[in-house]
C-alpha cells in the first residue's frame, strides 16, 4: 500500500484527499502557495512544502517545484486533485517518470481523452453514443465542410479539439455563416489552445447534461456508479448537481452505465472517471471524458456508500477494485450546492476575510469546506469556497433538507451565493426537475 500521498492541490479537494489517506493510514504532504499556508489542509497534514508565489503559475501550475517536493518529503505518490494539473498528461508522465504514483489514469489515456477528436472516436469504437458530427478535424475543403454541415442538419456546433469548459466553440444556425465560423473558431482555438484543430457536431437545442461516474482498476475490471444531473449550469459553470438525475429510469442508467464500464475496459482506463453526455429525447450523446475525480463527487458517494477518493488511492496502490457492479445500489437521492465566494446577482468573486463562519448540520447534510471563521479568502484562485450536500430518502426531502442546511449557513465578512442556492430550491422548474442546460441563465436573463 502507498505510505505517503503528495497533495497537489488547495481547497476542499485538498482536505478531502487528506481525508481519505488519513483513514487509509496513509502519511501526507501538503503544499501550498505562500497564500494558503493558513489553509486547514495544510495545517492539519502531516508535513507541509511551499513552493511558490500566489499565482497560480508559480505555484500549482509548478510542475518542477511540485516533483521537488516529492523527491525531498519521501512521497511514494502523488494525487491532483481536480483543476490545475490533475488533467495534465505531461504532469501524470514526468511524476511517473520520476518514480512516483499517479493517483489517475496514464498519461497517454489522459492525452487521448483530452483531445475532444480523438476521444470521440474511441467512444466510438467502444460503442458509446455520439452525437452526430463530422467524425474527425475540419479540413479546409469548404465545399466539403458545407456539404458535412447539410448532411448533419442546422443548427450544428464548431467545436475546438483542445477547448473545454465552454470555450472555443460557436453555434451556427445557417449556411451563410459556417465558413466564416469555422475560421474564427481556428483562430480562437490556435491562440487559446495551441491547436487550430476544429471539428463539428449537431447542435443539440434544449438538452440535459447528465454524466456517468465510473471506476476501474489496471487488472480490467470496471464500473458505473450510476449517473448525476448537472443540468443547472451558468456559461457552463455547473451550480448544482444532483444523483439519480430527475427522470431517467434504473433501465436507462444500466444501458448506459454498463457501456460507459466497457468503455474503460477497452481503453485500458485506470481510476475515477466521468462520462458527460447531453441527454435529448431519451438519447444519450458523448461529448467528453474527464479523467479525474469531479467536484460533484460527493453526491454520488451519498447514493452509492462508496468512498471514490480512497478507492482512487486504491487502484494506484495496484489493487483490484473493492467492489463489483453487483455490489453497488443506489439509494435515495444526493444534492449539491456548489458554494462560491461571489455577488448573488453580478457573480464577482468576492474575495476577503470570513469573519464568521458556521456550516449547516443535522441528517443527511455534509459539508466540504476548507474555510472557517479568520480563514481569508484569495485573490488568485477560483471563487468555490465549499459545497454542501444533502440526502434523503426521495428528491423531495433532499430539497428540503437543503432548504434548511442553507438557511443555517453564515458565512460574514464577504459575499457568498447562497442567496442564489436558495432563490432555485424554490423555483417551480428546479423542483418539477428535469430542466435542461439553459434553463438557469434564462431564468437569470442571461441569454
Amino acid at each position: 500500500m502507498i505510505e505517503k500521498v503528495l497533495i497537489a492541490n488547495r481547497g476542499e479537494i485538498a482536505l478531502r484527499i487528506l481525508r481519505a489517506c488519513r483513514s487509509l493510514g496513509i502519511s501526507t504532504v501538503a503544499v501550498h502557495s505562500t497564500a494558503d499556508r493558513d489553509l486547514k489542509h495544510v495545517r492539519l497534514a502531516d508535513e507541509s512544502v511551499c513552493i511558490g508565489g500566489p499565482s497560480s503559475a508559480e505555484s500549482y501550475l509548478n510542475i518542477p517545484a511540485i516533483i521537488s517536493a516529492a523527491e525531498l518529503t519521501d512521497t511514494m505518490a502523488i494525487h491532483p486533485g481536480f483543476g490545475f494539473l490533475s488533467e495534465n498528461a505531461d504532469f501524470a508522465e514526468r511524476v511517473e517518470e520520476s518514480g512516483f504514483r499517479f493517483i489517475g489514469p496514464r498519461a497517454e489515456t489522459i492525452r487521448l481523452m483530452g483531445d475532444k477528436v480523438s476521444a470521440i472516436d474511441a467512444m466510438k469504437a467502444a460503442g458509446v453514443p455520439c452525437v452526430p458530427g463530422s467524425g474527425g478535424p475540419l479540413d479546409d475543403d469548404e465545399a466539403t465542410n458545407l456539404k458535412l454541415a447539410r448532411d448533419i442538419g442546422y443548427p450544428v456546433i464548431i467545436k475546438a479539439a483542445a477547448g473545454g469548459g465552454g470555450r472555443g466553440m460557436r453555434v451556427v444556425h445557417g449556411e451563410a455563416a459556417l465558413l466564416h465560423a469555422i475560421s474564427v473558431t481556428r483562430a480562437e482555438a490556435a491562440n487559446a489552445f495551441g491547436s487550430s484543430i476544429v471539428y463539428m457536431e449537431k447542435y443539440l437545442g434544449n438538452p440535459r447534461h447528465v454524466e456517468i461516474q465510473v471506476m476501474a482498476d489496471e487488472h480490467g475490471n470496471a464500473v458505473h456508479l450510476g449517473e448525476r444531473d448537472c443540468s443547472m449550469q451558468r456559461r457552463h459553470q455547473k451550480v448544482i448537481e444532483e444523483s439519480p438525475a430527475p427522470g431517467i429510469t434504473p433501465e436507462e442508467r444500466a444501458a448506459i452505465g454498463e457501456r460507459c464500464a466497457k468503455a474503460c475496459q477497452t481503453l485500458g482506463y485506470r481510476g475515477a472517471g466521468t462520462f458527460e453526455f447531453l441527454y435529448e429525447d431519451g438519447e444519450f450523446y458523448f461529448i467528453e471524458m474527464n479523467t479525474r475525480i469531479q467536484v460533484e463527487h460527493p453526491v454520488t458517494e451519498m447514493v452509492t456508500g462508496r468512498d471514490l477518493v480512497a478507492e482512487q488511492i486504491r487502484v494506484a496502490a495496484g489493487e483490484p477494485l473493492s467492489f463489483s457492479q453487483s455490489d453497488i445500489e443506489f439509494r435515495g437521492h444526493a444534492i449539491e450546492c456548489r458554494i462560491n465566494a461571489e455577488d448573488p446577482e453580478r457573480f464577482m468573486p468576492s474575495p476577503g476575510q470570513i469573519s464568521l463562519y458556521h456550516p449547516p448540520g443535522g441528517p443527511g447534510v455534509r459539508v466540504d469546506s476548507h474555510v472557517y471563521t479568520g480563514y481569508i479568502v484569495p485573490p488568485h484562485y477560483d471563487s468555490m469556497i465549499g459545497k454542501i450536500i444533502t440526502w434523503g430518502e426521495d428528491r423531495d426531502s433532499a430539497i428540503a433538507r437543503m432548504r434548511t442546511a442553507l438557511s443555517e449557513l453564515v458565512i460574514e465578512g464577504i459575499q457568498s451565493n447562497t442567496p442564489l442556492h436558495q432563490r432555485l430550491l424554490t423555483d417551480h422548474g428546479f423542483r418539477a426537475g428535469g430542466t435542461n442546460i439553459h434553463y438557469l441563465e434564462k431564468l437569470l436573463g442571461l441569454t
